[in-house]
């Protein structure tokens, strides 16, 4: 994922290259931007967000709606440059467009009902107010995305800021700039009179940059251990963060489950992308009255996937070089430890190819089960019951997404696991609905993108509280009276006073001086 530790320093003139991760063919060259580039940036996004929040929702509803048919109709050149950046197959690319085309869609048609202006009550102690309360665009929102899915993820954060009335500067990962310009310049061709969209390139010290640049909001997707850097970046200028961090995802299997759904959807949460997302499954827990046969259905359902660079294959490269000798780590180091590999294991585990792996027995407190590997891989376990199954999901110090197959008892446990999201008798189902959050908890973040949540994290609620009739009792005026804070008093008593089994409580000014 985007790093604010690794590339070189910037250079004036320096760029970098993007690599076919299946070939290391070089797919496009991009500058290195440095701070004072990524300034005049968000300077221009500045001026442009007070265009772009002037308009009106419904004006800016059509100028998102144009650009989403923008990208519908060139959906095959976006998976194109999507594939040639993370080796993902071009089906894969193309069901992340369109998933990322419903949240855009649904960002821009709610954005009116979710922030405009909306009266609320004023209680019986300022009935003589009216008040309203309505959500204003922050004003320059920064984005910085990740790599394994480049479209789908920042554009959770690029829709909804922009639906909500705010530029973007978009800083994507150093490995998928391509795609990063090409949603950029696709805006451009809708709005092209000014920058409310645009686009940074580089490494970590250009993201450091953006985080210092003074941006109204920073979102970010990214490792944990990244996360926290950016969040030191932003905090010398109080730069508000919302943060979507890494995961280890856990599915569980009740003895009632589906056991052919619940194999399929493990093998795809833990394998689709090659592993490498944030909310897939990693860990497995089965109840041990069906973990023998839930344990064949999905060996066998493994050998049906390969990995590949050839249009047949259901999975592409990794897309970083580096995952793969973490993936590679975290194998052995469940082997040596006295798991075992029911599928694949070290030996499928290449540079740039990594076969799928399933490893049982697998000791809790080892690599493959603690850190997020983000790799083709799962840890089967076998558990009493699903009591055991949610303590040992929540040891977990992440909690970004889960899933539960149960045909009696899925809601309950789903609600009883420490994660943002829970998908039940499916995986990974919450990130394709707009309307629900999407985040964590723990390490893996806070702050929520998607819905009416999403819409809210990109703007600053104003309240407004107006008179609206003269005023019953002069609260706020060093002319209150002793009759109006006795009245005041009384009526306190009246709706907030009494306890339970408590006798009534009288007030102080109705005793007798002397008693006070």
């Amino acid at each position: 994922m985007t790093t604010l530790e690794t590339g070189p320093t910037t250079n004036a003139g320096a760029t970098f290259d993007s690599l076919d991760p299946g070939t290391g063919e070089v797919v496009g060259s991009y500058p290195v931007q440095g701070a004072e580039a990524v300034a005049e940036t968000v300077e221009r996004a500045r001026a442009a967000a007070k265009w772009w929040s002037g308009l009106s929702f419904a004006e800016r509803r059509t100028h998102l709606d144009a650009w989403a048919g923008v990208i519908t109709r060139r959906i095959g050149q976006l998976a194109e440059v999507m594939h040639a950046e993370t080796g993902k197959p071009h089906t894969d690319a193309q069901l992340e467009i369109v998933l990322a085309l419903d949240h855009l869609a649904w960002a821009a048609k709610h954005a009116s009902k979710v922030l405009g202006r909306k009266r609320v009550p004023s209680g019986i102690s300022m009935v003589d107010h009216a008040a309203t309360v309505e959500y204003l665009p922050r004003g320059v929102i920064g984005v910085i995305g990740p790599w394994n899915y480049p479209v789908f993820t920042p554009m959770g954060s690029i829709a909804y800021a922009l639906a909500a009335g705010n530029a973007v500067v978009f800083k994507p990962s150093e490995f998928t700039p391509g795609v990063g310009a090409w949603l950029v310049d696709a805006f451009a061709q809708v709005v092209p009179e000014h920058p409310v969209l645009q686009l940074v390139t580089g490494f970590g010290l250009t993201g450091e940059a953006l985080c210092r640049a003074g941006v109204d909001k920073l979102a970010f997707t990214g490792s944990t251990a990244t996360a926290k850097l950016v969040m030191a970046a932003c905090a010398d200028t109080l730069t508000p963060v919302l943060i979507e961090a890494g995961g280890k995802d856990a599915l569980l299997v009740d003895a009632d489950a589906d056991l052919d759904a619940a194999a399929d959807a493990a093998l795809w949460g833990g394998m689709a992308n090659a592993g490498q997302t944030c909310i897939g499954t990693e860990r497995v827990y089965v109840h041990e009255r069906v973990f023998d046969q839930f344990q064949a259905k999905l060996s066998a359902l493994a050998g049906t996937v390969r990995a590949g660079t050839d249009p047949g294959a259901q999975i592409g490269p990794m897309t970083m070089p580096t995952q793969s000798a973490v993936v590679r780590t975290h194998v052995l180091d469940a082997i040596e430890r006295g798991g075992r590999a029911v599928v694949g294991g070290p030996d499928v585990v290449g540079d740039r190819l990594v076969q799928p792996t399933i490893l049982v027995d697998v000791p809790e407190d080892s690599l493959a089960v603690t850190e997020e590997t983000f790799g083709p891989t799962l840890t089967v376990a076998r558990v009493r019951d699903m009591d055991e199954a949610v303590e040992l999901t929540n040891a977990s110090r992440y909690g970004l997404g889960s899933a539960v197959f149960s045909k009696r008892r899925g809601v309950e446990l789903a609600r009883r696991i420490r994660s943002g999201m829970t998908a039940v008798n499916s995986v990974i189902a919450f990130a394709a609905i707009p309307s629900l959050p999407f985040g964590g908890v723990g390490e893996s973040g806070f702050g929520r993108i998607h819905g009416q949540d999403g819409l809210k994290e990109f703007a600053n609620a104003k309240a407004v509280a107006r008179r609206r009739m003269p005023a019953l009792m002069a609260l706020t005026s060093f002319s209150r009276t002793a009759k109006t804070d006795k009245i005041m008093a009384t009526i306190a008593t009246l709706r907030h006073g009494r306890g339970l089994n408590e006798p009534p409580f009288v007030s102080p000014l109705r005793l007798p001086r002397q008693a006070r």
